[in-house]
């Protein structure tokens, strides 16, 4: 058997320490199928789990993947698979699914340049809509994005651990740049990594109610073959699983699917502040745009700009209360995005007018150049 935890200093490309983090986290299946710019992960997990005692299995398609990761699961493992926009399309269906029967895995999403083919092997951020709202109907789900390959294997560690705690599927919304970029990643002794395992049924077989929560909103998780009797349907079902399709109990189902969310938003939701005690303007990003907005507030506070960032951490849910808070404080919130403006969508919806909001936009291809925002950004300030 091979070590689940590689611990010391490495030299890892994003996408390897993806996979060395789910390992760390204690995944041990993962079903998949082939899609740029997210191969290596799967690579790496197909060479990996057969060493630590887990399961890879390459699927005919991404429906199929994902249907095969909420199966996993159910039968006691921590799974995951990763793909890209097309396959991340494909597979939310079954993430619905996921959130229905309150299946915990992890889906990463190597974002690339889109719609359709796109730029398959190019840099986007243009998944953070389809990650909240890509399945049909009302559902919450978590969503967090990287920013390093050391934040690479870290969060797929917080990603298993929000997974499991909710029982919920989580998407870690990484990009091509990002799962591309390789450096030193230190990876800490097992001892002092944290995991966290779902809360699994032990109490008495008769009578269990599978879908009967507590105060948290989320119920004990029967594990398959545990000698539990569990119903696991799609449809609107009651607390023993059954299949119900009255209004009365689709009421008490869908608000708890979404409540056991926002409820718990504020132990779910992560952020970065950089320079933002005394800030004017503050441009509000994540993932790889995080860096040259990291770089611009630093080329700013060299010439007296009172600039600062706020980058997103947990994307979904969206981190409204602290967004409020700077739109009281501030002249100008800026979004920094590889996209037209999706983050920038949710940071209008909560400011309602308290403050000028902007977008700085990129289609993809390429991430921003820093010239251009830090030239967009000392026309806001002037403005603002």
């Amino acid at each position: 058997m091979g070590k689940d935890v590689l611990t010391g200093v490495h030299f890892l490309s994003g996408n390897h320490a993806c996979a060395e983090g789910a390992i760390a986290a204690g995944c041990r299946y993962y079903a998949g199928y082939p899609i740029t710019p997210s191969n290596e992960i799967a690579e790496r997990m197909s060479w990996r789990l057969p060493q630590v005692g887990g399961i890879y299995i390459q699927m005919e398609d991404e429906i199929a993947s994902m249907a095969a990761i909420v199966g996993a699961s159910w039968g006691g493992a921590k799974s995951m698979t990763a793909t890209s926009g097309p396959g991340f399309s494909l597979m939310q269906e079954n993430l619905g699914l996921a959130v229905m029967t309150e299946a915990p895995c992890v889906i990463v999403d190597v974002q690339r340049g889109s719609p359709s083919t796109g730029l398959p092997t190019l840099v986007a951020q243009a998944d953070v809509m389809q990650a909240r709202w890509g399945s049909h109907g009302d559902y919450a789900t978590i969503s967090i994005s990287p920013s390093s390959p050391q934040e690479c294997f870290d969060f797929m560690i917080k990603a298993f651990n929000l997974a499991e705690t909710w029982r919920v599927p989580v998407v870690v919304l990484s990009d091509e740049s990002i799962a591309h970029l390789s450096e030193r990643v230190v990876i800490p002794d097992k001892s002092e990594i944290k995991t966290v395992s779902r809360k699994v049924a032990t109490g008495p077989k008769e009578g269990f109610l599978p879908f009967k929560a507590g105060d948290d909103l989320v119920p004990e998780m029967p594990i398959a073959g545990s000698g539990y009797r569990v119903h696991v349907t799609g449809l609107t079902h009651d607390e023993r699983g059954y299949p119900d399709l009255s209004h009365r109990v689709h009421e008490q189902l869908v608000p708890r699917l979404v409540n056991k969310i926002k409820q718990n938003a504020d132990k779910i939701i992560e952020y970065e502040e950089f320079m933002l005690d005394d800030a004017e303007v503050v441009l509000v990003t994540f993932g790889v745009s995080t860096r040259i907005c990291r770089h611009v507030v630093k080329r700013a506070r060299m010439d007296g700009l009172k600039l600062g960032m706020l980058r997103l951490i947990t994307i979904w849910p969206f981190p409204e209360q602290r967004v409020i808070k700077l739109a009281e404080q501030v002249k100008a919130l800026v979004t920094v995005e590889i996209n037209l403006g999706q983050l920038a969508l949710e940071v209008e919806r909560v400011v309602k007018g308290r403050t000028e909001t902007y977008l700085i936009p990129n289609a993809g291809g390429e991430v921003h150049d820093p010239d251009m925002v830090y030239a967009r950004v000392k026309e806001i300030a002037q403005k603002s």
